[in-house]
């Protein structure tokens, strides 16, 4: 049963690092994990063994970041940032005035950031379905999964630089 993908925008620097991750996890990762977890099985008793039950907890873990690198890849849209035309889209960094409190973020995949210290808000989030489509000026308000209603006005909307 095929699930509705999900396209997720993500400039070529993000592309390629996250190619070059799931490369390195479904070679050497899966390598280095499999001679960890034979390693650990050769010190006997599996049971009380907490190096082979964290080596397979690890293994785990990559495999899961492996179908998520693979899922993300396959449903890339790849191009540069949006140029800002003063519309939230994805790819656009926002301030904005939530809750009387400013705040800048991207709006995007978690992904597209990297080592930047940006927070991201995907836009199928509440607050990044209620501002897509939004100009500089323009108020709107959403609600939180725990139902408070959270009030949001656009001060900016700028290129995403990258780093």
């Amino acid at each position: 049963m095929a699930q509705d993908a999900t396209v997720t925008w993500l400039t070529q620097e993000a592309y390629d690092r996250l190619a070059a991750e799931l490369e390195h996890l479904s070679t050497r990762g899966r390598e280095e994990i499999a001679k960890r977890i034979e390693s650990a099985r050769e010190e006997g008793d599996l049971k009380e063994n907490g190096g082979y039950h964290a080596a397979k907890d690890e293994q785990g873990k990559q495999e899961a970041r492996i179908r998520q690198l693979k899922e993300l890849l396959r449903n890339a849209e790849v191009g540069d940032a949006p140029k800002s035309t003063g519309i939230v889209e994805a790819g656009t960094v926002i301030t904005a005035i939530i809750a009387g409190d400013e705040e800048t973020f991207l709006i995007g995949s978690r992904e597209i950031a990297g080592d930047s210290e940006l927070d991201v808000f995907s836009e199928q989030s509440p607050l990044g379905t209620a501002i897509l489509g939004l100009k500089i000026g323009e108020k709107t308000s959403y609600e939180t999964p725990n139902g408070r209603e959270i009030s949001v006005e656009i001060t900016g909307v700028e290129t995403w630089g990258g780093q």
